[in-house]
């Protein structure tokens, strides 16, 4: 969705959003914080810059940061780096970002219910994966060799660290990523079936299209999950049984 123009402020607003709180900000100073990298605000065609809220929100936290607890700059961004990512800052200068909590949990892996919700927007290296997952790295190339894990642009996302932890917890078994190749080929089937029903949805004419197209996918995937489990449980019971 595009912002509209009066969304913008200029570097004259953003100062008398910013002086209440943080009296000593001047425009050198946002200009020195925008030379850093801290905020990118656009452009306008005579060369104006136009500040979004995002870029005040990152101002703000910048000035609190340098004000509040002394972070120098080069700490800052690297906070600011792990929000982007979806990830909480350390607390300390010697540890690294943390997932957040509910994905680092390994009772919060996601049952049928967690389909029709929105996947948590995290990016995580490949260190801050095996850390938060506790995979050895030759178990994280082995999923990655059987499609069952695959990094974006260089980083990790939630299904990928869900995934991993729920490997994780598999191997206490002797379960191994060449034993799963199976759930792999099952997940591309029920997308492919998935697939075939959305397809003509999102065809459809009509701003709505997309989004019935979107909702029927996390439905369908919710019942999917809902089925599978089933089928395994019963099964299961049917073996145990006998």
């Amino acid at each position: 969705m595009t912002m509209s123009a009066r969304s913008f402020m200029s570097i004259g607003e953003v100062l008398g959003q910013l002086r209440p709180e943080f009296p000593d900000v001047t425009i050198s100073k946002l200009r020195f914080l925008e030379s850093k990298g801290v905020i990118q605000p656009e452009r306008t065609s005579s060369g104006y810059r136009q500040f979004s809220r995002d870029d005040v929100s990152r101002l703000r936290y910048v000035l609190a940061a340098q004000r509040d607890h002394y972070l120098p700059l080069k700490v800052i961004k690297e906070h600011l780096d792990a929000i982007d990512r979806g990830l909480e800052p350390s607390t300390s200068s010697a540890s690294a970002p943390r997932v957040p909590r509910g994905l680092s949990l390994a009772g919060g892996l996601p049952g049928p219910e967690d389909f029709l919700r929105a996947p948590s927007d995290i990016r995580l290296s490949r260190g801050e994966l095996l850390t938060a997952s506790g995979l050895a790295e030759d178990q994280l190339a082995q999923l990655e060799q059987y499609g069952l894990v695959t990094a974006r642009g260089g980083f990790y996302e939630a299904e990928a660290l869900i995934i991993a932890k729920t490997v994780q917890e598999m191997s206490r078994f002797g379960i191994e990523a060449r034993h799963l190749r199976g759930f792999r080929s099952a997940a591309d089937r029920e997308i492919g079936l998935v697939e075939q029903v959305i397809t003509p949805i999102a065809r459809q004419r009509g701003p709505e299209a997309a989004a019935r197209a979107d909702e029927t996918a996390r439905e369908l995937s919710a019942l999917s999950v809902r089925l599978h489990a089933t089928l395994v449980k019963a099964g299961l019971r049917s073996q145990i049984g006998n």
